[in-house]
């Protein structure tokens, strides 16, 4: 179990990490564009890969940060709801939400992947940085693999949380 909490908090802190290089990377590229745009105009087409920079460092962040989001409870929630429900019920309700969750993430790990190989073997590239495209499609599935570990997460702590609750409840 040890391996598993100094596996998940290496984790946590890789994709902290990657999120705050992306958000770093983009809003010091974009003050640079601006400060070359208006002071330095006739340079200006000269950096217009910047903006296709952004674009790509944005997707990649927001999907990054999805595990994260669902770790620290920022995903959409019905927390009048689920906060009306009594305890034992509440955390069947839990386990079936995020059984699902699981599932749909494992559902979209599948298209995006296909997806990403689709345009790996079109031979796509970006227009200004010359990078092959596959590259910004394979945000969407280490996003949503880094969600369906912390849906597996969820599902194993109510399992074990349940079982607490029936050695208690004996």
């Amino acid at each position: 179990m040890n391996y598993l909490i100094n596996f998940l908090n290496i984790l946590k802190s890789i994709e902290r990490f990657l999120i705050f290089l992306c958000t770093l990377s983009m809003i010091s590229l974009y003050g640079f564009n601006v400060i070359i745009r208006e002071f330095f105009p006739l340079f200006a087409s000269t950096f217009a890969w910047i903006d296709e920079a952004s674009r790509i460092l944005m997707v990649w962040m927001v999907f990054l940060s999805l595990g994260l989001a669902l770790d620290k409870g920022r995903h959409i929630s019905m927390s009048t709801f689920l906060d009306s429900i009594k305890k034992k019920p509440k955390i069947y309700f839990n386990y079936f939400i995020s059984f699902i969750g699981f599932c749909f993430s494992i559902y979209l790990i599948y298209l995006a992947l296909n997806l990403s190989i689709f345009v790996f073997k079109t031979g796509q590239v970006s227009p200004t940085l010359n990078i092959p495209m596959f590259y910004l499609y394979l945000a969407p599935t280490f996003g949503f693999t880094l969600l369906s570990i912390r849906y597996l997460i969820n599902i194993l702590n109510i399992l074990n949380f349940n079982k607490l609750l029936n050695i208690i409840d004996n």
